[in-house]
């Protein structure tokens, strides 16, 4: 299945000696050459400022996206990206996709727009987006936009941001039915565990120094969730106690 997959590898070819700045110094980035992807689900993890987004967002710039959001011909725009880090990506492919599509939360409400301006309501079952709940928007969005008829290539970054528990494992059923389609490559940036436990995925961890690949149970998200979840109330005392010794401090 891998060699049917649109994306090999992104190469990184940054300028010499590397700028001193964001996003050149993101520490993720550091002695990084190549980033191979070579199964249909890759997912992306880091805490805020780890960079995960920013490469995501850079990336689609470069397969041709909006960065905002959207497919290849999305022209609309919306609040300021920086995609600086474009500049030194470079994507290799074992066959381009000519379909794809990258989702961005931040900006969904814009690209909503935009779709009923060129579109109506038609694709989403005449009903708007702006009418359903956030989740249900995503899901009616993704169900109705996204297909694997073609190689195509899919970008997320966090979707599960409006997605309740629920509606994150109707996003893994489409995930697997794309997945399944043998040429169709799915990646995205999430701090969902329930995401990160979909089978035979990649896990890039951005924290810590250079992105690195990681189990799920290795995963931040998955260890510190179940430490929450084992003992919920131990867990909080624990962050409260840190909290008060600091005030004292001060």
């Amino acid at each position: 299945m891998p060699s049917m997959l649109p994306l090999r590898e992104v190469r990184f070819e940054f300028p010499k000696p590397r700028p001193h700045l964001y996003p050149w110094n993101l520490p993720a980035l550091e002695q990084l050459d190549v980033l191979p992807f070579q199964t249909p689900v890759t997912l992306l993890i880091g805490d805020n400022g780890s960079g995960k987004s920013t490469f995501l967002e850079s990336f689609a710039e470069v397969a041709g996206f909006n960065p905002e959001g959207g497919s290849h011909h999305a022209n609309y725009h919306a609040a300021h990206t920086d995609t600086q880090l474009a500049q030194g990506l470079r994507l290799v492919w074992n066959r381009k996709a000519l379909n794809g599509f990258f989702f961005r939360a931040e900006s969904f409400f814009a690209y909503a727009n935009y779709l009923e301006d060129i579109n109506g309501m038609d694709p989403y079952g005449d009903r708007s987006l702006h009418h359903q709940s956030h989740g249900e928007s995503f899901l009616s969005l993704f169900r109705h936009r996204l297909n694997s008829r073609s190689p195509s290539l899919y970008l997320f970054d966090e979707p599960e941001s409006a997605l309740s528990t629920t509606g994150q494992l109707a996003f893994i059923r489409l995930i697997k039915e794309w997945a399944d389609s043998g040429h169709t490559q799915v990646i995205i940036a999430t701090h969902s565990p329930i995401l990160l436990a979909f089978p035979g995925a990649t896990i890039y961890s951005f924290d810590h120094g250079p992105v690195a690949s990681v189990s799920y149970r290795e995963s931040k998200p998955y260890q510190l969730t179940r430490t929450f979840l084992e003992a919920p109330e131990a867990f909080l005392n624990e962050l409260f106690r840190d909290d008060d010794e600091a005030e004292e401090e001060s």
